[in-house]
């Protein structure tokens, strides 16, 4: 029997020994319910999780497999069955050379505090933003044990307790939900879907004119009469209090096609605290997409088929470590996300060199030819918990105004350009927050952070009760 045979069936006996433990115990005519349930489990784990040829052990508890490239979950979707792995992308966006200076190009840095009372606040501020020193490059947590071979895709591991605490504890819950069990975990949306919904942000964003994703609040004269082609940004990482299991708070980027109705199209990707969705309060990396306005397509991550990956070094859902402290070190991270100018299909950078994978164009609609909305900031669920606002925190949990050191931040933003060329967004990029006694935003620009803006909040305070 080969070893991807070998760890199949160990994980298939596991599985088994823990439903045929649960039917032992529970096999009567009142729990029915729960033994069909387990069982869905076991199916719904062996269909997510493929044949490991090795297996590391996270630190942080995460478990990584290290999956055969073409035996990943992308290559179970209907669109794919017959989709040739493109390795790498046929060209990397260009930064023009009078951009390129103090631009960090895609690096994970760190930056220290301090602070001068003899000088001004925008002083300080561009002071802290010149002091920018990089690091040693730092990826995830569990690299400290191991790495995946080449020829390999590192996946971070569903489990039997990720799928339970998704469907909310209850079994028979689980049983009712759709897909890939998890759809009772908010998910990201953009602002142009946030109809009341409980999702707040705090965001940077750019729009195409004439495009249909236009909130009806805008205007001809805020927007640009280019496409875009993908955009990049760099991220300061934090690990912010979520005070409800079922909220996230997030830091991303949105690449958006479509009207705001049930043809959304969407890219996303960046950092996110999601207690429901991890387990735990630490900052992951994380993508999500979507073809229907979130409705029934697309997930996080790799819990459903779709997204392509193509490196053995970064797992998606995994934890990034360093994070930054307040009036501390500053770690950020930097995202770039392209069209590919010949295959048409969205790739997705990760630091300075990793190539995570691509998003095909043939799962989308109006992705396929080109975006024509760009945001960038932060989001948080809001759920009210006894009719009051949440707690939970955006970014550092720092108003805008506290500036570097002490607020979130997003800086060097970009846009890709039909020539794939990464450009300077330009004077008709606007920023938003829905309510800014919550969180709000700043944005700004100068030589060291290009176009950049600080953003964050407590959430709940006397200003929003």
């Amino acid at each position: 029997m080969s070893r991807n045979c070998m760890r199949r069936d160990s994980l298939m006996k596991m599985l088994q020994c823990f439903c045929d433990r649960a039917c032992e115990r529970f096999a009567n005519g009142t729990n029915e319910l729960w033994v069909r349930s387990m069982r869905m489990i076991q199916n719904q784990l062996l269909k997510l999780n493929k044949p490991a040829v090795k297996t590391i052990q996270s630190p942080d508890g995460d478990v990584i497999d290290c999956v055969w490239s073409r035996s990943q979950p992308a290559f179970d979707h209907p669109l794919l069955q017959n989709h040739v792995l493109q390795e790498a992308p046929t060209a990397i966006p260009k930064v023009l050379h009078e951009q390129a200076a103090g631009s960090s190009a895609l690096k994970f840095h760190s930056h220290e505090y301090s602070h001068d009372s003899n000088r001004s606040w925008k002083q300080q501020q561009q002071q802290q933003q010149q002091q920018h020193d990089p690091s040693q490059e730092i990826l995830q947590r569990w690299h400290q044990n191991g790495h995946c071979p080449k020829g390999t895709v590192a996946i971070r591991r569903t489990q039997a307790q990720d799928l339970l605490r998704a469907a909310g504890g209850s079994l028979e819950n689980y049983r009712s939900k759709r897909g890939h069990g998890l759809s009772q975990v908010p998910q990201p949306q953009s602002t142009i879907m946030n109809n009341n919904s409980g999702h707040e942000h705090a965001i940077a964003y750019m729009e195409a004119a004439g495009s249909t994703s236009s909130s009806s609040s805008s205007s001809s004269s805020s927007s640009s009469s280019a496409m875009y082609y993908g955009s990049s940004a760099t991220m300061n990482v934090w690990s912010p209090n979520v005070e409800v299991a079922s909220e996230f708070s997030l830091t991303q980027m949105w690449i958006l096609a479509g009207s705001f109705n049930s043809d959304l199209n969407s890219i996303e990707a960046g950092w996110q605290v999601s207690p429901q969705l991890y387990g735990d309060n630490n900052p992951r990396l994380f993508t999500y997409w979507t073809t229907d306005g979130y409705q029934a397509t697309g997930c996080y991550n790799l819990l459903c088929s779709g997204f392509v990956q193509t490196s053995n070094m970064i797992a998606l859902g995994a934890v990034i470590s360093p994070v930054s402290s307040y009036q501390g070190t500053q770690y950020d991270i930097s995202i770039l996300i392209w069209k590919d100018p010949i295959l048409g299909n969205w790739w997705m950078q990760f630091g300075n060199s990793y190539l995570v994978g691509y998003w095909p164009a043939t799962l989308f609609t109006h992705l396929n030819e080109s975006a024509t909305m760009l945001e960038w900031g932060g989001e948080v669920v809001n759920s009210e918990p006894g009719g009051v606002h949440t707690s939970t925190q955006m970014g550092s949990g720092q108003f805008a105004e506290e500036g570097f050191g002490q607020a979130s931040y997003v800086r060097n933003l970009k846009y890709v350009d039909s020539n794939n060329i990464l450009q300077n967004p330009d004077n008709t990029m606007q920023t938003l927050a829905e309510d800014p006694n919550c969180y709000d935003i700043q944005s700004s620009s100068n030589d060291n952070w290009g176009v950049f803006f600080y953003y964050g909040g407590p959430g709940r305070n006397p200003n929003c009760p």
